[in-house]
């Protein structure tokens, strides 16, 4: 009986070592990403963070053949990367297709130029997929979007390729403290940013194209 006892901590200590592996792998198994491209990534960035169940969302360069690119090599126009950005979620919070869903709506999917004032090939829109599976939603989701817009969608459903963080001074540029130069004179990263997104016309255009379905346009 007293062995019976003793014991009973050790099995207690076990069950819940292993209830927390199980919680840990069903977390990890919730764990996915996304990668769009949808011209600056500064305004991808803050738009997708906004997004309740998305756990990051990370400024960065994919889809060239340039190794290691900088801010410069891709916005050059010679690396053949898209400004892009990664989007880890938890897929038991909000799905990939929600996701897709904001971002078509959210970006000018017709224009195969650029985005908004940013003109060039690092600039275009594109959703980068890893697999069948991605591939088929990513097409369904650029389907719907066509037929809800009424006009030619040219964003292009790419293959993933890998990823490059963006510098530092990138990351979550929209609500930074650091005091840039802009043409209104020194400003907080945070107002630089909002002053970027107004001249640049982004949520102008967007709301124009998709009205009310625009998601994140105030």
């Amino acid at each position: 009986m007293r062995s019976i006892i003793k014991a009973k901590p050790f099995f207690l200590g076990l069950l819940i070592a292993v209830g927390l592996l199980a919680q840990g792998s069903r977390a990890q198994a919730a764990t996915e990403s996304l990668i769009v491209a949808g011209g600056c990534f500064w305004c991808v960035e803050s738009d997708f963070e906004s997004v309740q169940g998305v756990k990051s969302a990370v400024s960065g360069y994919t889809g060239g053949t340039t190794k290691n690119p900088t801010y410069k090599t891709v916005t050059g126009g010679n690396s053949g990367h898209y400004e892009a950005v990664k989007i880890t979620f938890d897929s038991s919070v909000v799905t990939r297709e929600r996701l897709l869903y904001l971002f078509f709506r959210s970006v000018d999917p017709t224009d195969a130029g650029g985005q908004f004032c940013d003109r060039g090939d690092s600039y275009r829109t594109a959703v980068f997929v890893s697999n069948k599976a991605e591939k088929a939603l990513a097409e369904q989701a650029k389907a719907d979007a066509q037929s809800a817009l009424g006009r030619k969608i040219v964003t292009p459903i790419l293959p993933k390729a890998k990823f490059y963080k963006a510098e530092s001074y990138h990351q979550d540029y929209y609500k930074g403290d650091n005091i840039v130069l802009t043409r209104r004179g020194p400003k907080s990263q945070a107002s630089a940013y909002k002053f970027y997104r107004k001249a640049c016309g982004r949520d102008q255009k967007v709301k124009s194209l998709w009205g009310s379905d625009a998601p994140f346009v105030n």
